[in-house]
């Protein structure tokens, strides 16, 4: 072969092996995104980011469960996918979820072997996550096993409001016929009466609470039952229903007028069923019914701070919405006219609490278009007009430290005065009526502890701990107790109970039937059932402990077992909360001291109790 025909072959077969390997080399498009190189490397064309959760809803089932059934979900999510569906399950009355299956792909469904929970009522929901990792919750729906027993009565709720429809369910029950009735009794008596009797399929029954013998306030244990050839089958029994057919009471307290700065808008309301679930304090434009939501309150005291910086100069009317935990909603009077004008000075004392001791700190807001001069604090004993200085901050935080141990133990009333750089005085309303209390001997803290049971829920195995300040005589606080182990009774009532609310629920401890000298426990929580109390057997022991250099005395009430009563609610964590301790003013020191009754706050993160 001549030079020329070699160097040619050559280049042929170059060109062919160029050629295969630069279109394995060739770009493709399965990456998402790409970095511009030539102009700016901080450059990024990547693809539409998921903002969206995905969508996701349950197939309501059909009828009574029984045996093994298909559980189905509905997903979509139209930016990413979805990447799992949990499905779950959760009984009547019960806080806890319990995950059926996942499912990765449609269809999103899963068998359920009914055979392996109680007969009853459970709500059913899904929980999708799409492929950026955002989640959604489906609205629960409702559905009803029935396996082994022929009668199931559906939870109607832990309220009954003047007419509520019951309905009864019939499984496993063969070709009949059934006489089928409905049954109440007063909650805990099992003294059963006819309701609704003589029951046509579909087996609903009108119960009217307003009706004779049934007493507003009273709760009631609900029941059906089914007969055939004289052999009669009951259903389980749906109890503690309270029957609240009074709707919450509600006031507007006044704001005054004119209204300037931040101002205190306040509210009574009380409700002696099922109590008070909530207050929304509202305002609007005078002449209209462009209501707006100032505050929601969903404990006592029913007050909030309102900033009326925000609204336009005018007049304004107020009023109060309160609603009970049955649904029953109550509007108060409106208080029309009040002025809103924050074209001129405002001052207002900020208030400390109702309880003071030590060093607090004071603090005032004030504004003023012709600017501010000084903000001078002030106190007097309550009912007198003897006002002395505290201090007087000349700009903003309008705040200074008052050592309460400088005055009397007692009641004191506090106010601001604000001076303009116009010269003008201003005084702010008067925080009235707050304790002085120096005493040397105190609550410090309380805490609770969970032991083996379910958390937030009161069980055997949970501990409940007061802190003193200083040392304390075991015997003032039981008579002829030293301090050592020793038998009592826990005891929690609910707050409607007791004239409080039912998220005020209340626990003390007792010596026999007597309660002894440590004070009560506010677990500002729903512990137990409407208008409830329960007892539980438990030992108290006094220990000392060096709490910030000083020697003290611990008390601890270790719970035993369930004694009286019952009704007990988890609560979950979504409405977890500060106790609040009032000690017995009877406890003394050793040295004959006695301990001032200030509420006394639970220290630490909000939890819930147990």
């Amino acid at each position: 072969m001549s030079s020329a025909a070699l160097r040619n072959a050559v280049l042929v077969v170059l060109a062919v092996v160029f050629l295969l390997a630069t279109t394995a080399m060739a770009p493709g498009f399965s990456s998402a995104s790409f970095t511009a190189q030539s102009v700016n490397p901080s450059n990024r064309v990547g693809a539409a980011a998921d903002w969206t959760p995905p969508a996701v809803s349950v197939q309501p089932p059909a009828g009574t469960l029984r045996d093994v059934v298909t559980i189905t979900a509905s997903a979509a999510d139209a930016q990413t996918g979805i990447a799992q569906v949990v499905l779950s399950f959760q009984a009547a009355g019960s806080t806890t979820w319990t995950t059926l299956c996942t499912a990765s792909a449609a269809p999103y469904a899963c068998s359920w072997d009914t055979r392996t929970v109680a007969d009853g009522s459970y709500s059913l929901r899904a929980v999708a996550t799409d492929k950026a990792g955002y989640s959604a919750t489906s609205t629960p729906v409702a559905a009803t096993v029935g396996n082994t027993i022929g009668v199931v009565l559906a939870d109607p709720g832990d309220f009954a409001v003047r007419s509520l429809t019951l309905s009864t369910t019939l499984v496993n029950t063969g070709v009949g016929p059934y006489v089928v009735r409905v049954e109440y009794a007063v909650a805990g008596t099992a003294a059963w009466s006819p309701l609704c009797t003589n029951l046509a399929a579909p087996y609903t029954c009108v119960w009217d609470t307003t009706a004779k013998g049934f007493t507003n306030g009273e709760s009631y244990d609900l029941r059906s039952a089914a007969t055939y050839n004289g052999v009669t089958t009951y259903s389980n029994v749906v109890s503690d229903v309270l029957v609240d057919n009074t709707a919450p009471t509600v006031s507007m307290v006044d704001p005054g007028s004119p209204l300037s700065g931040t101002v205190t808008l306040t509210a009574n309301a009380s409700d002696g069923q099922s109590g008070v679930a909530k207050v929304v304090l509202q305002y609007a434009p005078a002449g209209t019914n462009g209501w707006t939501d100032a505050c929601t309150l969903t404990l006592p005291p029913y007050t909030c701070r309102f900033g009326t910086t925000t609204l336009a100069n005018g007049s304004y009317v107020f009023r109060a919405v309160a609603t009970d935990a049955s649904g029953q909603t109550t509007m108060s009077n409106a208080t029309h006219g009040r002025l809103v004008d924050n074209s001129v000075a405002s001052v207002a004392m900020e208030d400390p609490g109702a309880h003071l001791t030590g060093v607090e700190t004071l603090a005032a807001t004030a504004n003023s278009t012709a600017g501010i001069a000084s903000v001078t604090i002030q106190y007097a004993p309550t009912g007198s007009s003897a006002w002395t200085a505290i201090c007087a901050p000349t700009t903003a935080p309008f705040t200074c430290p008052w050592n309460t141990k400088a005055v009397a133990d007692g009641l004191y009333d506090l106010r601001a005065v604000m001076i303009d750089k116009a010269g003008k005085q201003t005084i702010s309303g008067v925080v009235s009526s707050r304790s002085v209390d120096n005493r040397p001997v105190r609550g410090v803290d309380v805490q609770t502890a969970n032991g083996t049971g379910t958390a937030g829920r009161l069980d055997t195995g949970d501990a409940v701990t007061f802190t003193y300040s200083t040392r304390m005589n075991p015997g003032s606080i039981a008579s002829g107790w030293d301090g050592s182990s020793t038998a009592v009774t826990l005891r929690v009532r609910d707050g409607n109970l007791i004239g409080s609310t039912s998220s005020d629920d209340a626990l003390d401890v007792l010596k026999g039937t007597t309660a002894v000298n440590l004070g009560t426990v506010n677990l500002r929580g729903d512990y137990i059932k409407n208008r409830k109390s329960s007892q539980w057997t438990a030992t108290m022991t006094a220990t000392t402990a060096t709490v910030n250099g000083f020697t003290v005395t611990v008390v601890q009430i270790a719970v035993g077992t369930l004694s009286t009563g019952g009704a007990l609610r988890t609560v979950p964590t979504s409405a977890a909360a500060h106790m609040i301790w009032t000690p017995s003013s009877l406890a003394t020191d050793l040295g004959g001291t006695t301990s001032t009754n200030a509420p006394v706050t639970e220290t630490g993160a909000v939890d819930r109790e147990f």
